[in-house]
Formats: C-alpha cells, sequence, structure tokens
C-alpha cells in the first residue's frame, strides 16, 4: 500500500530518479498514441482477429532476422507485409469466410516461428524473449526515434484518409459510389496495423501489443460515440495504462510490458461494470420517478 502511504516515492520519484523509466515514459506514451489511433479502426470494423493474428505473423521475420543476425524491425515489416499480402490474395482466391483464411496464415505464420526457433540455432532463442514480451526498460533512442516516426506515419495517415476509412467503415458501397476506394483503404489499414505492430514490440513486445490495440480504444467506446472522441480516450487511457503499468512495475519488480497491458485491459472491465452501475442507476431512477409522480384524477 505504499502507493497511498507514501504517494511521493511510488508516483513521482521513478520519474525523477530513474533513467529506465525517464527513458520509457516518452516510448510508452508514443506507442500508446499509436496503437489507440490504429486500434480504434481495428475495433470499429471488427478486426480483431486480424490483428491478433498480424501480431503473430511477424514472429517468423524476427525469428529469421535474429537467426540470421540482420535487422529484426526490417524482418518484422517483411513478414507482416507477407501476412497483410496473403490475407488479401486468400479472401481474393478462395471462397472461404475471412476468419478462416486468416486462420490458415495465423497457423502458419505462427508454426513458421516456432519451427525456426527450435532448429539447430535455438541456444540464441532465449534472446527472442525481448521481442515477444518486450523490454520497455530497456529502450534506447533508437527506439525512441522509431516509434516516434512510427507515430507520425500513423497520426498523417490517418488525418489524410479520415474519410475514406470512415465510410468505407460503415457502408462500402456508399464509399465506393463516391470514389473512396474501400478496397484499398482496406489495404491502408493493414499496412497502418503492420507499421503500429512492429514499431511496438521493442516495448510491449509482439504477444502484448494485440492489449493495447483493442483495449483502450474498446473503453473509449463505452462512453464516446464519435469517431474522433474514441481516438482521443482511447489515447488517454492507453498513456493512462501504460504509466501506471510502468510504475507498477518499477515499484513491485514486475514485468513491464505484461503490466502495461494487464492494467489496459483492467481499465476496460473498470470502465464496463461503472458503466453497467450508472445505467441500472439511471432505470432505477426512472421507475421510481414514474411510480411517485402523481397520477390525475379519475373523471
Amino acid at each position: 500500500m505504499q502507493f497511498l502511504t507514501d504517494p511521493w516515492s511510488w508516483w513521482v520519484e521513478p520519474f525523477l530518479h530513474s533513467d529506465s523509466v525517464r527513458a520509457a515514459a516518452p516510448v510508452v506514451a508514443l506507442t500508446a498514441l499509436c496503437t489507440s489511433l490504429v486500434g480504434t479502426w481495428v475495433v470499429l470494423r471488427g478486426m480483431s482477429f486480424l490483428g491478433d493474428a498480424l501480431a503473430h505473423g511477424v514472429l517468423p521475420g524476427i525469428a529469421i532476422a535474429f537467426v540470421l543476425g540482420g535487422n529484426t524491425t526490417v524482418g518484422a515489416f517483411i513478414a507482416a507485409l507477407a501476412m497483410v499480402g496473403g490475407v488479401n490474395v486468400v479472401r481474393a482466391a478462395s471462397p472461404l469466410p475471412d476468419d478462416a483464411s486468416i486462420g490458415i496464415l495465423f497457423v502458419g505464420f505462427l508454426s513458421l516461428a516456432v519451427v525456426i526457433m527450435s532448429s539447430q540455432r535455438s541456444s540464441y532463442s532465449g534472446e527472442l524473449n525481448r521481442f515477444l514480451f518486450g523490454s520497455v526498460t530497456g529502450v534506447d533512442d533508437g527506439d525512441l526515434t522509431r516509434q516516434a516516426i512510427a507515430t507520425a506515419i500513423t497520426v498523417v495517415a490517418v488525418v489524410v484518409f479520415y474519410r475514406s476509412f470512415l465510410v468505407s467503415t460503415f457502408d462500402e458501397r456508399q464509399a465506393a459510389m463516391l470514389g473512396l476506394h474501400p478496397r484499398l483503404a482496406h489495404i491502408g489499414l493493414l499496412v497502418l496495423l503492420a507499421v503500429a505492430i512492429v514499431s511496438s514490440f521493442s516495448t510491449v513486445g509482439n504477444l502484448l501489443v494485440f492489449a493495447f490495440l483493442i483495449a483502450p480504444p474498446a473503453t473509449a467506446t463505452l462512453f464516446a460515440t464519435r469517431v474522433p472522441l474514441v481516438m482521443f480516450f482511447a489515447t488517454l487511457v492507453g498513456v493512462a495504462a501504460g504509466m501506471l503499468g510502468l510504475l507498477i512495475s518499477y515499484n513491485e519488480s514486475t514485468a513491464a510490458g505484461a503490466t502495461m497491458a494487464l492494467c489496459a485491459v483492467g481499465v476496460f472491465f473498470l470502465a464496463l461494470v461503472a458503466g453497467s452501475v450508472a445505467a441500472l442507476l439511471r432505470r432505477s431512477g426512472a421507475t421510481a420517478d414514474r411510480t411517485t409522480r402523481p397520477t390525475a384524477p379519475l373523471r
């Protein structure tokens, strides 16, 4: 209970005296902004399974690049683009529903990653934990620069293609009639999703980035109806959950990425319970008002 009995040392001192926390804070904030903007469209379009599959689909690229001594970020991005291309090819060339085609590629890419990591070079696979589970307390200037570039690309793309994303999300036929190219918008969104996932693996890790993509936007949709407000509140929730998880990790010596992801999911359930209680109280108040309201005299 130190966060209550000694709030200064628990909430403030880590940002003043810990170099790792000070270095991680801006990266966490940028990660929350990037994943919240993309995650809003993922949640609104019902693409959560695709987001999960893509988060795992980058693992073969990371594993291959690591074993060969190459750049893991480049390997992850190539694998993500391969996953995006594969999803669109299978959708166009087969009668399978979207979830089946995504599931096939998901299993294939994840199996390939496991095979690579269990090969004769498996003595190196322990180092891959950083890419699987993140290492936010070990970020450097290169990680900050990469995340800043990815976030800037995401912000610009969301602003420029906002109308196309919005209309095609709710009515693809209307988007096509307006010349907004809904299929191209879908592919562009998949590329943005790949950028968000690849840029975030050094902080929360590939296996946990899914929580940051889904939980903050899902929370925001509980009390916001307009898309810009959903993005705004999702970013606030993501940043708050990330900072809280960072502080818990520092003070309680827990895994940073998993703690931040757990905080993001926890905030969703708190908001869900609070919304349900508020709705119940409103209904109870309305019922009480109707029962106490005087009735007109009989004539």
